[in-house]
């Protein structure tokens, strides 16, 4: 079976992870630390961004609840977009504040300045936003609209670890960011996440809370001579902390990381050229001048909306594997908004198909691929 998603891992991986076992210490430490800096680092090449501070957490989703914690009140309001991750609106929805979502781009699936505004109440309080596939939004109007109404950004840049928006990078614009490393994505460390903030006390706050609301997480990095296993919380926190060995496999994959995104660009544009004359699909939009993807993902829309189920299956039948990403949450009974009407997101839902893309993806399994997307309806 041809995967729509692969990890892409090595020897590399397997003697870093190695010397973490000879260190005797496998829970969060300096390898951690040093993912973390690393990861900062990531964020600030080639980019005009500058400050920040990063803090890795167990996932992605944890991260997005931690930043709810920090961001959000209960009984506020936070606007995302209906074709998002479970998990940001689960974030919102454990904080006590309620989740209005609103409607994307019928063709990049990116939430848009115009479809956040018509949302926004006096009960807003935040807006978060996800890069669909790793294709950043335009952000200069979202950025523009959140400060006019005094609304904090965050930026589910799950799928965005390489994107870039004018030099800077996805993650990065808004008050947080989080990405994540599950074994799904581009850069992985079997489960693991980021979160970036902007302001030192809210960094504070942060740290205190994924550790139990602890200040210290270890006796021995403290400066007390006696009784160091002393101490006070003044927060309620969760243990939500990264580990060494995941952190190491990080690094490593950090350091591949513009390899695999070259790869999947290269898996994008076969696409965009083996593709390019069948009349029954829309491909994906170009890039802008100014956008740089992570290419996680690559979605076509059928013409017919009836043809997209018929294609998936038919291409399972073929041993290639697809999907939809992300199924509008507007529609799951939970959030209680069934009944609402987001037009632009439902056609898309009843139409796209992502299909397979990732670094292990041979250019045979590509064409092997567009061959059977032509044949059919050949």
């Amino acid at each position: 079976m041809i995967n729509v998603f692969q990890p892409n891992l090595g020897k590399e991986e397997l003697l870093a992870v190695e010397k973490v076992f000879a260190s005797n210490w496998i829970g969060k430490g300096a390898k951690t630390k040093l993912f973390e800096e690393k990861f900062l680092e990531h964020l600030r090449e080639n980019s005009i961004n500058g400050g920040g501070y990063c803090l890795s957490v167990n996932s992605c989703t944890e991260g997005l609840f931690q930043v709810m914690k920090c961001f959000v009140e209960p009984s506020d309001e936070v606007i995302m977009p209906t074709c998002s991750f479970v998990g940001a609106a689960n974030a919102v929805v454990d904080r006590g504040a309620r989740v209005v979502f609103c409607d994307v781009d019928k063709l990049t699936l990116n939430a848009t300045a115009k479809a956040i505004e018509e949302k926004i109440s006096p009960a807003t309080k935040a807006v978060c936003i996800l890069h669909f596939g790793g294709v950043p939004c335009e952000l200069d109007e979202i950025v523009e609209l959140c400060a006019a109404k005094n609304i904090t950004l965050i930026e589910d840049s799950a799928t965005a670890v390489s994107s870039f928006y004018k030099g800077k990078a996805c993650g990065t614009f808004g008050q947080a960011g989080t990405w994540s490393f599950d074994a799904m994505k581009i850069l992985v460390c079997g489960d693991g996440g980021m979160i970036y903030v902007k302001d030192a006390d809210k960094f504070k706050k942060l740290r205190q809370n994924i550790y139990l609301g602890l200040v210290s997480q270890s006796g021995f990095t403290n400066s007390v001579d006696s009784k160091w296993w002393e101490f006070q919380i003044d927060t309620f926190g969760r243990r939500s902390i990264m580990n060494d060995i995941s952190s190491a496999i990080g690094l490593v994959q950090l350091e591949k990381l513009p390899k695999f995104i070259a790869k999947r660009k290269h898996v994008a544009e076969m696409y965009d050229s083996l593709l390019a004359n069948v009349d029954w699909l829309k491909l994906p939009p170009p890039l802008k001048d100014y956008q740089k993807s992570s290419y996680y993902m690559y979605h076509v829309q059928t013409k017919n909306p009836e043809d997209r189920d018929r294609l998936a299956s038919y291409l399972r039948g073929k041993n290639i594997y697809t999907t939809f990403r992300y199924y509008p949450l507007h529609w799951v009974n939970l959030y209680g908004q069934k009944f609402e009407h987001l037009p632009n997101a439902e056609a898309a839902a009843l139409c796209t198909l992502c299909l397979p893309i990732h670094q292990s993806l041979a250019d045979e399994e590509v064409e092997l691929i567009c061959q059977q997307i032509i044949s059919f309806k050949g």
